[in-house]
């Protein structure tokens, strides 16, 4: 069956043939085993090389997942494609598709020339017509996944084997032929390091823009932004550099006043996505501020939002040669692996199962935020409120504070050897430095944040009983915490203050039983 594929207006310029029983095969068969049983056989197989086709011919996840073995069908269809797995191959090239371990082969599903040419990593190698086509089909699949989430004009996007740090870098290289002037890079700050390591080991300068308190949230400083744009000169400005998801009490940037900001001076704008698409807030934010104003690409990471191994991001925008210039910065032909992880695991989902995924996400925040503000309270501390903020919450720590910084940051490691990972403890006045830049403060956001804290994400994955283990493990740690320290008369002012609301409560139940 020979095909010409077009994805994503890139054509597979090269004729294939999918590995099939044809239908003198299938007669050949019929003479050894009953043709009713061949006859089965071979519609169960068409079953199988009908969803190969809507996936190949679309080019768009499709709506219910697939099972695995239709999955590994596709794969090693697309493996025999590759020259490494011709019969009768001669290679005498440097680069052939030799490996050594058969495991790894396996692991591989025989996919061994990766994506890409020397030049251009979405460029087709005419040695891996099965490589090639599994990474234009997988751009097409996540480009798909992209709208579905809630970027609807997203134009063009492709998946990059480096994580969102790097992918960055790769951004800010790009716009550097368009820019040749412009060193600088604007940056709303965001205590994550390798994000602001994104811009130095790029080559620019980045000027940090401080936070501004607004209730417990931490929020973009327009005013600020637009202030340095005119005090440095437009045109050596390389671009703004903006951040969705985000720890609390940080919250979203204010994409669309960005945008706008960006669209006035005729500044790019590249968008820190990491772990947005998972997020409706965040890729409504990026879909409003291409609509009112200017954002070029957006990057997002692969492990974060598609619970895949990490070592893979999603670079995408509105401009499709933008983003092909950006895959042309990628030097030589790179891995296959992150592409082929996420294809599998879109496929395996579909459509609706990347969506129950999402809703089931943000129904665990709900509980989450719940469980953490009744757990806060019984400790005499409380929930800081950052409604802006859709993934992560923040518990404040400020009677251990006023003990001592030590029981503060001693909670964490509690944590960590109690088997829960990925909850923050942030100090205040802590300070990092980062590539000849000092950041007091560091972790929190801002220069002094008013109380410390301890974070809880909820992200795409997690389930009730992680945040009932989570909850359980807490309130001990707290517990032991505050015992060990001695804090002064701690579990009396805790048992006065539930005593207190027990009493507030029946007195309410009182005044309701007079009135009815």
């Amino acid at each position: 069956m020979a095909v010409l594929v077009r994805i994503n207006n890139f054509t597979v310029g090269q004729s294939y043939q999918l590995i099939e029983m044809n239908t003198e095969n299938f007669s050949l068969s019929e003479q050894i085993v009953s043709p009713s049983y061949i006859q089965q056989g071979a519609q169960a197989r068409r079953t199988h090389e009908h969803l190969i086709k809507m996936l190949i011919e679309k080019g768009k996840c499709p709506e219910d997942g697939w099972d695995e073995s239709t999955i590994e069908l596709f794969l090693h269809e697309l493996a025999v494609m590759d020259s490494n797995n011709f019969l009768g191959n001669c290679g005498v090239g440097e680069r052939e598709g030799r490996v050594a371990s058969n495991l790894v082969s396996r692991r591989h599903y025989r996919l061994m020339h990766g994506i890409g040419r020397s030049g251009d990593i979405a460029a087709i190698q005419p040695k891996a017509a099965g490589s090639s086509l599994l990474n234009k089909i997988t751009n097409s699949v996540v480009l798909d996944i992209l709208r579905a989430a809630g970027v609807r004009t997203v134009s063009s996007c492709f998946v990059v084997p480096m994580a969102t740090g790097m992918s960055l870098t790769l951004c800010f290289l790009a716009l550097r032929h368009r820019r040749p002037k412009a060193k600088f890079i604007i940056w709303p700050r965001i205590d994550q390091k390798s994000c602001f390591k994104s811009m130095i080991t790029a080559g620019f300068e980045p000027v940090v823009i401080e936070n501004l308190l607004e209730g417990d949230e931490l929020r973009t400083d327009l005013q600020m932004v637009e202030s340095k744009i005119q005090q440095l000169g437009a045109e050596n400005v390389l671009c703004v550099h903006s951040t969705t998801s985000c720890f609390a009490p940080r919250v979203p940037d204010r994409l669309e006043q960005l945008a706008q900001i960006c669209k006035t001076y005729d500044i790019p704008h590249i968008v820190n996505n990491a772990y947005g698409v998972q997020l409706s807030k965040c890729m409504h934010l990026i879909q409003q501020g291409a609509r009112v104003g200017r954002i070029d690409a957006f990057v997002q990471s692969l492990d974060k939002n598609f619970m895949v191994p990490v070592g893979g991001a999603i670079v995408a925008g509105f401009d499709d040669v933008f983003i092909n210039e950006i895959s042309k910065m990628y030097p030589g032909r790179a891995s296959a692996s992150p592409s082929t992880d996420v294809l599998i695991t879109l496929l395996s989902l579909g459509v609706n199962g990347y969506k129950h995924l999402l809703k089931e996400r943000k129904e665990m925040f709900t509980y989450l935020s719940t469980e953490v503000k009744k757990l806060s309270e019984a400790h005499g501390e409380r929930l800081l409120e950052t409604p802006h903020n859709p993934v992560s919450l923040a518990m404040s720590l400020k009677r251990f504070h006023e003990h001592s910084d030590k029981a503060v940051t001693q909670l964490g490691s509690m944590l960590f050897t109690r088997l829960v990972s990925g909850a923050r403890v942030v100090p205040v006045c802590s300070e990092q430095m980062i590539n000849g830049y000092t950041f007091h403060g560091f972790m929190s956001h801002t220069n002094n944040y008013p109380c410390p804290y301890l974070n809880a994400a909820s992200a795409i994955g997690i389930k009730k009983q992680d945040v009932d283990f989570f909850i359980k493990k807490l309130d001990k740690c707290l517990k032991t915490l505050l015992k060990e320290k001695g804090i002064a008369g701690a579990e009396m002012e805790i048992e006065a203050e539930m005593s207190a609301k027990s009493e507030d409560y029946e007195q309410n139940c009182q005044k309701v039983s007079k009135i009815d």
